[in-house]
């Protein structure tokens, strides 16, 4: 005997309660219909969770409802756009499985049968209520003699079917697992896709966030092979709550901490752990890289990646997104702010109104346009700083160790002296490579107009800070403005630089891409790089690993091998695909000097020997299925 599976309807195979959105459709344009809708979800809600009795909590509703049979087609229009996202995405097994799954609901067989008819799904296996209406077609009341009318009606019903073999509930309220209570019921599931109830989820076998994970617990067909919600995330470095947001809709089980985590804490918390989401300060060592057992991903919320040991995680198999280009505007406009300050003197008399002293002067106060603005670094920030500053009316030069096209009017300088002799104000814009470090020391500044002012935007390391200040006091630099330090503190505390306390200087605590809208648009880009990788296997815009970007999969599994890139490998793998006959419907490449990653789409129907297989293929890194 196999098994039987019992599905709740309101709230679990749709998204919504029906009476609360008929209660919607049929108050439209009253004055008190939230205040209604209201009453109805509260009377709902007791009714579900065992606080008044089924048959109260029915009669109540339906008298608030003012409902016509004629509502009813409009309602079932509304609910088809309502099923819940995992059912409608496993429609496979409700076909495959049709004679095995009832539905027993509290609710109505007028607006159920239409609704699970698409999931074939009969009429004579479902059990609810029906309406009673009056002669001009009023919805008026309900059937009484029907036992789901009544208190722990769910439990005689199933008591009367007396079904064959274990028997499985899946429902969010308490009113499904009194079924399992009462001993008519081998297990029951708390369904929690659409709302949590303490009461059902306290008292389940099994907590099911969503339909895959109770096909995944049971070795059912399904639409993906491994539940999301099983896919553990932990974001670091309190990173913006829209990323929260973004990966638990998609079904993720994400955890969010405030802070930073030293390194011995972070080995024990990242075990279990398959996504990782920090920000600038949390190092992501290759003893951290070890202790992560199940880590697929790590994004970081930020442009700078030296944080991560990016070979050493490729070679692990661990793929790395970044965000390269989403507060690039923030930075640039602190830098055009900080270059108008810096040559107005702005921050000494700002300083002086505050301490009571007024000291109107144009001494050190100069206009911005027809001024050298020297850019270091000629990147995405480099190149739209160039654009703005040119518009304000500054000249612009710009250095790279690359080729860049400038933009504009922008001239190019052939060597670094070039450009810091010409310049008025110089601004850096230059990556995390270790080699930069004090790329800006006392020589250089040497090479710089006198007067001159300087600004770091882009890492700490990049200037030598003791040769920075001697020049500040000297006066061969008029001002600076630095957002980054060679150390900064793993948390917002106490900050001490020898920086402090000198004129027309602007010290800022590395905020400059901290802005609402920049820190948003990361909290989009980031977690939809890190869906991508998951859903599909897509590695474009990875910083660490071979690019790749797939076709969207149809009606195929997706087979993702990691291998270290040794002469032989490809022929080795689909030795193995041939020799369990697979018919591959596309096969994917990409490599760089170490690693290799292959993609094989293949017919639905194969032999599970052939995962093993796979895996034991030598020199294998990584390998995961999706479908």
């Amino acid at each position: 005997m196999g098994r039987k599976y019992v599905f709740d309807f309101d709230s679990t195979l749709t998204r919504v309660e029906a009476l609360d959105v008929l209660a919607e459709m049929t108050l439209e344009g009253r004055s008190d219909r939230e205040e209604i809708v209201n009453k109805i979800q509260e009377i709902t809600n007791l009714g579900i969770d065992g606080d008044i009795s089924f048959t109260e909590s029915l009669e109540r509703r339906i008298k608030l409802l003012n409902a016509k049979k004629t509502d009813l087609d409009g309602l079932v229009v509304e609910l088809r756009q309502k099923i819940s996202k995992s059912i409608a995405s496993n429609k496979e097994f409700f076909e495959q499985f049709s004679d095995d799954i009832y539905v027993i609901s509290c609710g109505f067989k007028e607006f159920i049968d239409p609704i699970v008819a698409e999931y074939n799904i009969p009429s004579d296996r479902v059990y609810a209520n029906t309406f009673k209406f009056d002669e001009t077609g009023n919805i008026i009341g309900f059937d009484e003699t029907n036992v789901l009318s009544s208190h722990n009606g769910k439990i005689e019903c199933l008591k009367e079917l007396d079904l064959d073999g274990e028997v499985q509930v899946i429902g969010d309220g308490y009113s499904d697992y009194v079924m399992r209570e009462a001993g008519i019921a081998h297990k029951f599931f708390a369904y929690t896709e659409n709302v949590h109830r303490e009461k059902a989820a306290n008292n389940a076998d099994h907590i099911a966030p969503n339909l895959d994970e109770f096909l995944f617990v049971n070795d059912l067909p399904r639409n993906i092979s491994y539940p999301k919600n099983r896919i553990k995330i932990l974001l670091l470095e309190n990173v913006h709550p829209a990323a929260f947001d973004n990966l638990s809709e998609d079904g993720f089980s994400v955890e969010l901490v405030k802070h930073s985590l030293p390194e011995e804490e972070l080995i024990e918390k990242i075990k279990g752990v398959h996504v990782l989401g920090i920000r600038s300060k949390t190092q992501v060592t290759k003893r951290v890289l070890d202790a992560a057992n199940k880590l697929l991903v790590v994004g970081a919320f930020c442009i700078g990646t030296k944080q991560i040991e990016l070979d050493y995680a490729k070679k692990k198999g661990v793929v790395v997104f970044n965000a390269p280009y989403s507060n690039t505007r923030s930075v640039v406009e602190l830098a055009i702010g900080e270059i108008i300050m810096l040559m107005r003197n702005v921050f000494p008399r700002s300083t002086e109104i505050h301490k009571g002293q007024w000291n109107k002067t144009a001494v050190n106060s100069r206009e911005v346009r027809g001024k050298n603005l020297g850019i270091v670094g000629y990147g995405n920030i480099g190149k739209q700083l160039s654009v703005l500053a040119e518009a304000i009316g500054m000249r612009v030069y710009y250095y790279d160790i690359e080729d860049k096209l400038a933009l504009g009017n922008a001239i190019k300088c052939d060597t670094l002296e070039d450009l810091l002799n010409v310049s008025d104000v110089v601004t850096l814009h230059i990556d995390d490579n270790q080699a930069n470090k004090n790329f800006i020391g006392k020589r250089e500044i040497n090479q710089m107009r006198d007067g001159a002012m300087l600004i770091n935007l882009s890492r700490g390391f990049v200037i030598d800070i003791a040769a920075l200040t001697a020049a500040l006091k000297s006066g061969k630099l008029s001002g600076a403005a630095v957002d980054v330090y060679p150390e900064e503190p793993r948390s917002n505390g106490e900050f001490r630089t020898d920086l402090q306390g000198l004129s027309n200087v602007i010290l800022t605590p590395h905020v400059g891409g901290s802005t609402e809208e920049a820190q948003r648009d990361i909290a989009d880009f980031v977690p939809n790089k890190i869906m991508d990788y998951i859903n599909s296997g897509n590695t474009v815009d990875a910083v660490n690993f071979p690019n790749i970007r797939l076709p969207k999969q149809n009606n195929a599994h997706r087979f993702l091998h990691i291998h270290k890139n040794i002469p032989g490998i490809m022929a080795h793998i689909n030795e193995v695909l041939a020799k369990y006959e697979m018919n591959i419907v596309g096969q994917y490449l990409s490599t760089d000097s170490e690693v290799g990653y292959v993609i094989t789409d293949l017919d639905k129907e194969y032999n599970k020997d052939v995962m093993k297989a796979l895996k034991k293929v030598e020199h294998t890194i990584k390998f995961r299925v999706l479908y």
